[in-house]
């Protein structure tokens, strides 16, 4: 076993970690981005290699035996010196050239990003750009992303972060809509208006309720969770909801209602692991990062 272990293939290893993780042959093929026959294959040439049982099959997946469970840990560190690897390779590249990963929220990477993203490359030809749309966060650690956009002051150790401001927010519905059904005179009458809420976020309520206004799910005519399509809603006249200042003054068909009442800020980050942020690729999109997002902020 010994000589065995001197020569794994670390994409062996790989493999024994996302079955391990996952506990499905499918599910850890979509992690890695392999066939599940591939999967499975890979995991019998590591026990072969080996010379032990990795896993026992239950009626709800793979569980590991005694000995997939002593060797976890290890292949954990392997993993870890990998990643340690890339992260240190990555941040002595000297070329403006090659990818950038960056990850952002849905709102985010569908309305500020685009612009943005088309001048960088217009300059930077060189410079190939993965967009990661999503409002879960990626982990800058495991390289899941080179550069994060954040509505939150990333914690983590070994990650650099800047502060680009606090957006600001508004309250708006579609010009159509407001044709159709007048125009408020003051807050007080916002509620006899449909209005645009979250589904299962309770965002907008817990925040109403923080001012006093005893907000209800039912009081939401139309709701749903997902930021970019909450906004189309808005736009397309369903009623009054709540939206960035900067998105929302510069769309067209929407009006902004009650301008001096108080609004809550939303913050805007950027993060980069420590070992890829000097990076001249890296820095220079994070610099054009920077500089877009900007003036969107107070």
């Amino acid at each position: 076993m010994d000589a065995a272990l001197s020569k794994l293939d670390w994409s062996l290893v790989q493999t024994f970690l996302a079955v391990a993780e996952t506990g499905s042959l499918s599910q850890a093929a979509r992690q890695i981005g392999v066939s599940q026959p591939t999967v499975g294959r890979q995991i019998k040439q590591i026990e072969s290699d080996l010379d032990v049982t990795l896993f026992t099959r239950q009626p709800r997946g793979l569980a590991l035996t005694e000995t997939g469970a002593a060797l976890l840990p290890h292949a954990r560190m392997m993993a870890d010196g990998i990643r340690a690897l890339s992260l240190t390779a990555a941040g002595r590249s000297d070329k403006l050239s090659g990818p950038v990963r960056i990850t952002a929220s849905v709102f985010t990477a569908q309305y500020q990003l685009p612009r943005i993203l088309a001048k960088l490359r217009a300059e930077e030809p060189e410079i190939l750009i993965d967009v990661v749309a999503s409002d879960k966060a990626e982990n800058l650690l495991y390289r899941e992303a080179d550069i994060a956009v954040r509505m939150f002051e990333p914690t983590q150790l070994d990650i650099i972060t800047r502060h680009l401001g606090e957006l600001e927010l508004g309250i708006y519905a579609a010009t159509s809509y407001l044709d159709r059904v007048g125009r408020p005179d003051g807050f007080d009458e916002m509620f006899r208006y449909d209005l645009v809420g979250y589904d299962q976020n309770d965002d907008i309520i817990r925040g109403m309720r923080e001012i006093g206004i005893d907000a209800q799910r039912e009081w939401f005519a139309t709701r749903c969770d997902h930021h970019a399509t909450y906004f189309e809603l808005i736009r397309a006249g369903c009623g009054v909801g709540f939206a960035q200042v900067g998105i929302g003054d510069a769309c067209p068909e929407v009006e902004r209602l009650f301008p001096d009442f108080p609004m809550p800020t939303l913050p805007l980050w950027l993060a980069a692991h420590e070992a890829v942020r000097s990076t001249p690729r890296i820095k220079r999109v994070w610099d054009a990062l920077a500089e877009g997002l900007s003036p969107s902020v107070l």
